[in-house]
């Protein structure tokens, strides 16, 4: 739906409470009040046919009563209740809804039955609704607040979504009078209907928000998501807390790809592709949220340190190293000044340490002196309170030296009470303030990340013509649901979309496997061909380097027998006779399904120990040639095929090439759930690379 039909929730221009209490004790009664505290100049109009007023407003019987203007509904009644609210609403002309109350899918199935009858009454009336199960919503800058939170963060330009209505009534107690701004609280619920897409597509055509805060537990339209975000992402920043990390309980699988493609994989991947800065902690959520929301972007990674203790600033260096910036080389002439305003112990290399006593006009005179400076990118002013040096001052002081330069300023002020008013007159002044130096670098490395993002040339996915989907389809259309296919009904679905294969055919006797081999030319390789064996080498399916038709012969019946043995009751249905390739460096190329995002894709080092080592990447299908590029480049396999150490570079095109193929099919063929190629040699620039085992698995 169009984003303009979320207007409502961010500045209606009169709120009917449906359900609304004259009790104080009552959530519906804290809504009420809300909407009278903070300056909203809509209708506000409660609805109960049992009261008369609420809070000196008058009380309404039914909402088909309730006079104009009214454009949004909050309706906080019994769960049974819901749907013919919704109606009445309907048929006053209400179409847009934030359903408060809870007893839906969250509480099983008979709940999660009645919320799709609501979804689907939603839908037929051509309405829009937020929840159920949450806490409601806040606009900062229209005073429209239809939460039961007691109080309110400070206006600005963060606005926050969230799935959970318990952390949003959380962060409004952490973040009151903290001078973090925001333009929007959204507790989205349920997300029967309105989403986190949605509201991200419209925070993006927002004026009042600079920067999309978000805390996601589940993304159920990954694609959707994706295509979004890598939209607003080009004009403001989206960082975003994903809960739910842990693999603990994901299903099991069978393939390389399947174990380590985990669901937090895909979220990782989609994340980087759209432009979305993820962080690990709440606080850091609006430690990052609120420094890009008032300061300019970095325009490179060196970083000057301006401090009265030199414990901190080690900190906080450690900090930046962690996160891909370096200490500043400061000029000779920047230091030459720097000493005739400093106390004469001062050290005036980076990090400034101008002593404990430092006063507040040598921090502005030392940032000023370290923003002209042209080696120097960031300044960040570090401060340890001190009984004779005024706190407040000194963020006076920054703030005026921020002013009159383009450069990145962060300060960190270290400690509590000491610091609670300086964090005020920071923020007013633009100037981000977090109270520990290990956080310098986290955000300092999330703004270097997006000024990154902003400076890439976006591009569509690869797609390539000359692929044979016919056959593709042929192949899968002879398989089962859930058929688990062996590398030789692989072998045929890669080479329909152009993967290179390592020259073989089939064979079920000796005699066929010996003709197969003396048409490869010796020596070769045999595998076991079996459906209910995917790890061929885990069970002694392998013979490798057989020089004559005699080793053939007699492999094979060593194979069978060795594999009846170790597999008892496995379905052998002869071998696969395959020429032996010169040796190149393994990668893996896979791709799982992920129930959210879709194909997830993976490279990485290949071979038996890909699991041991799990030097993987991932992206989400399709792919773009600089999504492929990045995932080699992220890992130290890629590392190793660009030439390590003086070895000779890889053939890097050609990886990056069965990378989009497979990407491709993947996208191409949804019933594919897991595929792998695994190992794919790789040989020197120029000479290509060769699949020599793969597997796949249908959904």
């Amino acid at each position: 739906m169009d984003a303009k039909s979320l207007i409502p929730f961010f500045s209606a221009k009169g709120v009917a409470i449906i359900g609304a209490s004259s009790k104080p004790n009552k959530l519906s009664y804290g809504i009420v009040k809300n909407l009278t505290l903070y300056g909203y100049q809509g209708g506000i109009y409660p609805v109960n046919p049992g009261s008369a007023e609420i809070l000196g407003l008058k009380c309404y019987p039914s909402v088909g009563e309730v006079p104009d203007p009214v454009d949004l509904a909050v309706i906080v009644l019994p769960a049974g209740q819901i749907l013919q609210a919704i109606d009445d609403c309907a048929a006053r002309g209400i179409r847009a809804v934030t359903v408060i109350s809870g007893g839906f899918k969250e509480l099983g199935e008979e709940g999660a039955a009645l919320e799709k009858q609501v979804l689907a009454l939603v839908k037929a009336r051509g309405m829009r609704m937020i929840g159920p199960n949450c806490v409601g919503t806040m606009s900062l800058h229209s005073g429209l607040n239809t939460t039961f939170i007691s109080g309110i963060p400070d206006a600005g330009g963060i606005g926050f979504l969230s799935q959970s209505g318990a952390v949003l009534g959380g962060v409004v107690d952490l973040v009151k009078g903290k001078g973090i701004g925001f333009a929007h609280f959204l507790s989205l619920g349920n997300e029967a209907d309105v989403t986190e897409t949605d509201v991200i597509e419209y925070l993006g055509a927002d004026d009042a928000t600079r920067v999309i805060a978000a805390y996601v537990e589940q993304i159920r339209d990954g694609q959707a998501f994706i295509q979004t975000a890598r939209q607003v992402t080009r004009k403001k920043p989206i960082v975003l807390l994903k809960a739910g990390r842990s693999e603990e309980g994901a299903r099991a699988v069978s393939s390389h790809t399947g174990s380590l493609a985990g669901s937090h994989a895909a979220y990782q991947a989609a994340f980087r592709q759209s432009g979305v800065i993820e962080v690990d902690k709440m606080g850091e959520l609006f430690e990052v949220a609120q420094a890009l929301a008032l300061q300019h972007l970095p325009a490179g990674k060196r970083v000057a340190l301006i401090t009265n203790s030199g414990g901190p600033a080690a900190l906080a260096s450690d900090s930046l190293a962690v996160n891909g910036l370096r200490m500043a080389d400061l000029s000779e002439a920047t230091r030459t000044e720097l000493r005739k305003i400093l106390n004469p112990s001062a050290q005036v290399a980076n990090p400034v340490d101008m002593l404990g006593g430092a006063e507040p006009h040598e921090y502005e005179a030392a940032l000023r002196l370290a923003a002209a400076d042209p080696g120097v990118d960031i300044l960040v002013p570090i401060l340890v309170p001190q009984a004779l040096v005024n706190p407040v001052e000194v963020a006076q002081k920054i703030v005026a030296a921020a002013g009159e330069t383009q450069k990145t300023v962060i300060a960190c002020f270290v400690g509590d009470a000491l610091v609670a008013e300086p964090r005020k007159v920071l923020h007013a002044g633009k100037v981000p303030m977090v109270v520990y130096p290990e956080s310098v670098g986290t955000v300092l490395g999330a703004m270097i990340r997006y000024a990154d993002w902003l400076s890439r040339l976006l591009e569509g996915a690869d797609i390539f013509t000359a692929v044979d989907t016919n056959r593709a389809a042929e192949i899968l259309g002879q398989q089962q649901p859930g058929s688990v296919l062996g590398e030789a009904q692989t072998r045929p679905l890669l080479a329909a979309y152009g993967i290179p294969l390592v020259a073989g055919s089939q064979a079920a006797s000796p005699e066929e496997a010996a003709a197969a081999a003396v048409q490869l030319g010796f020596p070769v390789a045999m595998k076991i061909v079996s459906p209910d064996i995917l790890h061929k080498s885990d069970f002694g399916g392998i013979r490798l380097n057989l020089k004559n038709k005699g080793e053939v012969e007699q492999a094979y019946l060593d194979l069978m027998k060795d594999t009846s043995l170790r597999k008892p009751g496995a379905r052998l249905e002869g071998v696969l006779v395959e020429a032996m390739a010169p040796k190149g460096q393994e990668v893996i190329v896979g791709m799982r399904r992920d129930p959210g995002f879709g194909a997830t894709m993976m490279f990485g080092m290949g071979g038996v120990f890909v699991e041991l080592f799990k030097d993987v990447a991932f992206r989400i299908a399709p792919l773009t040639r600089d999504d492929a590029w990045e995932m080699i480049r992220s890992t130290r396999a890629g590392v190793l095929l660009g030439g390590y150490r003086g070895s000779e570079p890889a053939d890097l095109e050609a990886v990056v090439d069965v990378i989009l193929r497979l990407s491709q099919l993947s996208v191409d063929f949804p019933q594919i759930s897991e595929i792998e190629v695994n190992p794919l040699f790789v040989f020197p620039r120029g000479q290509g690379a060769l699949a020599l085992d793969c597997r796949a698995i249908l959904a």
